[in-house]
């Protein structure tokens, strides 16, 4: 078994955007980084370009999350961080226009795929020696207050707070710490339309402004580099003048 100076760490949604820049910094940090995306073509670009390990993985299915974990167990023995972070967002749509088809969608990866990915994750941990890890879960500033025309997002996103108390609660006793960080407008691929105007809750579309991602893996690689003693229970990092805070 070959490790890292910190540990094994995965990264799932690691292909793009903050999982990519996220999967990078710990690289940087001594981790030995693998990262699970969907696209296989991606997987291995990421491999040729950064020389970080992946596998294909879609967090929605928990056979497809299971193959992923069982990979690591036999390359790598365990597993000592997770960056829960694969998601994505849903079409704006009025909530009495929402279908069911865009509901379970994002259910299936935001929520599901969260819990398919820790409960793996927990499992590990919980037998491997010394036994122990981190699970440092993507939620968003949704998590807190909604955007308009976001429901499905914005329910998934909720849910994850609650996944991450969870988490916290039941790992105490197999030395396992969940935190949560929640993302205000970094800018990746993801965020790009909202310099262009984003819709707000009067109905207005406003641009807004964003920050550097850079920031984002800054935090992550702080939470991932406490002691297992102390935990980043909830993190919010977020772009200074968004509309969050107060009404904007």
């Amino acid at each position: 078994m070959t490790m890292g100076d910190r540990g094994i760490a995965l990264v799932t949604g690691g292909t793009s955007g903050i999982g990519l820049a996220v999967a990078c910094g710990l690289a940087q940090d001594g981790w030995e980084v693998v990262i699970c995306g969907r696209r296989r073509d991606l997987v291995d670009q990421i491999g040729r370009e950064h020389g970080i390990a992946g596998q294909v993985c879609d967090v929605s299915d928990p056979e497809s999350v299971a193959r992923l974990f069982e990979g690591i167990r036999a390359s790598h023995g365990r597993l000592d961080l997770v960056f829960n972070n694969a998601g994505r967002f849903a079409p704006a749509r009025i909530f009495g226009d929402l279908d069911v088809a865009t509901w379970r969608e994002m259910i299936d990866t935001n929520l599901n795929g969260a819990f398919y990915v820790a409960r793996e994750a927990f499992r590990l941990m919980r037998e491997q020696a010394p036994q122990g890890g981190r699970i440092i879960n993507n939620g968003s500033i949704s998590a807190h207050v909604p955007r308009p025309q976001a429901a499905s997002y914005t329910t998934s996103k909720h849910a994850i707070t609650g996944l991450t108390k969870a988490i916290s609660l039941d790992g105490r006793q197999f030395n396992i710490a969940c935190g949560q960080i929640d993302i205000g407008n970094a800018a990746t691929d993801m965020t790009s339309q909202m310099n262009a105007g984003s819709l707000q809750a009067n109905g207005s579309t406003v641009p807004e402004p964003t920050f550097d991602v850079g920031h984002v893996v800054d935090a992550v690689r702080y939470m991932a580099g406490l002691p297992l003693s102390a935990n980043v229970q909830f993190m919010t990092v977020m772009a200074t003048a968004m509309p969050y805070i107060g009404r904007g």
